[in-house]
């Protein structure tokens, strides 16, 4: 796969719990290549560049999957706003949590289809995984809907 399929089936599969970014996806290819977990494949149109998992990659993500996951990374944007409170305008923090709610609600109705879909096609590890994303949405709209508007 090029790197913008890959980062489409990363999307569709890891988005909802998940965050990537293009760049992250173009930078690491080619050091996964020197390191040979990847290799390239022939270009395709408009210089595309395929990649291709190796043994050795297959490897190296079997032994990842075995390490301790470490601690999360938290870092959310609107948490980190609302901490700064006292200091917005009149207004700006009603105005975030309306953007908030509507991402988050949006995001949880994607989130429940898609692990309902993975739960109808036998996928019990992926519509766990996507549960937690449905539940952290959910936390998150309870959240807005408690926190201090100026």
């Amino acid at each position: 796969m090029t790197g913008g399929q890959l980062m489409a089936a990363a999307e569709r599969r890891l988005g909802p719990y998940w965050s990537m970014t293009r760049s992250q996806v173009y930078r690491e290819l080619p050091v996964l290549a020197d390191m040979g977990f990847v290799r390239l494949g022939k270009p395709g149109p408009r210089s595309s560049q395929p990649y291709a998992i190796t043994a050795s990659g297959k490897r190296a993500f079997s032994r990842w999957l075995a390490e301790a996951p470490g601690r999360d990374a938290l870092r959310n944007p609107v948490a980190l706003r609302v901490a700064f409170g006292e200091q917005h305008a009149g207004g700006q923090l009603k105005s975030l949590y309306h953007d908030a709610s509507e991402y988050h609600s949006e995001a949880l109705a994607m989130a429940k289809e898609q692990a309902k879909e993975a739960k109808k096609n036998g996928d019990a590890y992926g519509s766990a995984a996507l549960e937690f994303a449905v539940a952290y949405h959910k936390a998150a709209l309870s959240w807005l809907k408690t926190a201090p508007a100026n």
